[in-house]
């Protein structure tokens, strides 16, 4: 499986590429040491249970009876056999999962889970990710990005501005309180690390951000570099927001410059005030003032924190439910009792999450603690105090021939024995995610602050990674 993009070192050089990305897509399969996968984008984690239900026909009637989920919210079928192609894209494609064959490896749109339903949600920003997969998926220009480059969508209240977006959207909330993305208010736009922001209206954020993915593609060109993401731009090729602002206008989208410092972006909510950022991705913050914000409203209530599991309570009366997934790893049985639960006691849909879990909303709220302990039964992560909260792993062996080690074998006798992180120590850095990897490519690892677990000829090493630092120049443990 290609490794995920570990964070550049700062003063490193930017990477030459000198071929396409290498990526997965539903159409083109990788060949793993336990058969072929299909990483199958789902825009948004938004399914319907009609597509949901062919995600569970897939791998059972031509993979290894399991979904795995991504730190992307996508979907991936492992154990396929040679010659499964053409079936997988007529299952995938009745079901409305493949709208474009030639854009479905960037259809790579990650937006907070929880946007519209908790009880103080900030925007519902899931409009603006159905209208900007509309937009991906007609343009021409757009089939030369990588499977790599990622859109990201924030309704305000900082959960997946941090995860790494090329391209970034972070609705503002305005003085009337909370209102979905398609009725107004502003939204900041970001690209790859640069500081400073766009303030762009609401209804233009999807134009916005297909936009700057064209303008990336300007310079990447113009770099001679092949560069996949924003932040392989070498130097004197950087793409700026000052940059995109140019693009911007050549569209017709008005925007405003916002400038601020040099910290790290992460999320901005209220009239002036930091809003933190309650997921495992942790790290600094930025504050934008929202000129829109009434001053006398003072900060924004605080919003659910959508990496956690269990019972979310929304603003109409109805609960969601989130959980998560064990290592990222579903059976067939157990999306299927997901799949049926929003069919049955929710709105019908489901939504996929970047820390491998699944949203399912719309239940009464009379059901929803039912309907929580009965998927807990199933063995998925329902309570925030569960041991396998936070904790995650590369596939490791057999599934794949680079790893050193059965990372997730490994991993489960260390939660049976009560120390997730080797050497029976507490985890370096308490609250951060730990990671397990079978080889330096550290394959799906997290973003922001979290511990790497990294599996080597003379056993696991530990260290702690933060987002101005690579995991080799951190103090590590040796175990």
């Amino acid at each position: 499986m290609p490794p995920s993009p570990s964070i550049r070192p700062l003063g490193s050089a930017p990477p030459l590429r000198d071929r396409g990305d290498a990526c997965p897509g539903a159409l083109r399969l990788h060949a793993a040491a336990d058969g072929l996968l299909a990483r199958v984008r789902v825009p948004a984690g938004d399914l319907t249970v009609r597509q949901a239900a062919a995600l569970a026909d897939a791998a059972e009637q031509l993979g290894d009876g399991f979904l795995s989920l991504t730190s992307r919210g996508n979907v991936e079928l492992r154990g396929l056999p040679d010659g499964c192609d053409g079936r997988l894209a007529g299952l995938l494609g009745d079901a409305g999962l493949l709208p474009s064959a030639r854009h479905e490896r960037i259809r790579n749109i990650l937006a907070s889970p929880l946007a519209g339903l908790d009880r103080h949600t900030p925007a519902d920003v899931r409009w603006w990710a159905r209208r900007l997969d509309v937009l991906l998926c007609a343009s021409e220009s757009a089939t030369a990005l990588s499977g790599r480059f990622l859109f990201v969508l924030d309704d305000g209240r900082g959960d997946v501005a941090a995860l790494g977006g090329d391209v970034s959207l972070v609705a503002e909330r305005d003085g009337a309180g909370e209102r979905t993305a398609a009725d107004g208010g502003t939204a900041l736009l970001r690209v790859g690390d640069d500081p400073a922001a766009l303030r762009i209206a609401g209804p233009d954020a999807p134009r916005a951000a297909l936009a700057a993915a064209e303008a990336f593609l300007t310079a990447a060109e113009a770099s001679g570099t092949g560069a996949w993401r924003v932040r392989e731009l070498p130097q004197e090729h950087a793409l700026t927001a000052r940059d995109v602002a140019g693009a911007l206008r050549a569209a017709g989208i008005a925007a405003t410059h916002v400038q601020d410092g040099a910290r790290p972006f992460t999320a901005t909510t209220g009239p002036t005030t930091t809003h933190p950022n309650p997921g495992p991705a942790t790290g600094p913050t930025t504050t934008y003032p929202n000129p829109n914000a009434d001053p006398a409203a003072g900060p924004a209530p605080a919003a659910a924190d959508s990496s956690a599991p269990g019972v979310v309570e929304g603003a109409d009366g109805h609960h969601a439910l989130a959980v998560l997934a064990p290592l990222g790893r579903l059976s067939a049985a157990q999306w299927r009792l997901l799949t049926a639960t929003a069919a049955q006691h929710g709105s019908g849909e489901l939504r996929l999450t970047p820390w491998r879990g699944v949203v399912l909303p719309g239940l009464p709220a009379a059901a929803a603690a039912d309907r929580l302990a009965a998927l807990s039964a199933a063995g998925l992560i329902t309570d925030p105090s569960s041991p396998w909260h936070r904790l995650g792993a590369c596939t490791g062996r057999p599934g794949c021939a680079k790893s050193r080690t059965d990372v997730r074998a490994d991993l489960a006798q260390a939660v049976a024995a009560g120390a997730p992180v080797p050497g029976g120590s507490p985890a370096p850095a308490p609250g951060a995610p730990v990671y397990w990897s079978g080889c330096e490519r550290r394959c799906g690892h997290p973003h922001g602050t979290w511990v790497d677990v990294l599996a080597t000829a003379d056993g696991y090493q530990v260290s702690v990674v933060r987002p101005d630092a690579s995991p080799a120049t951190q103090e590590t443990r040796p175990q």
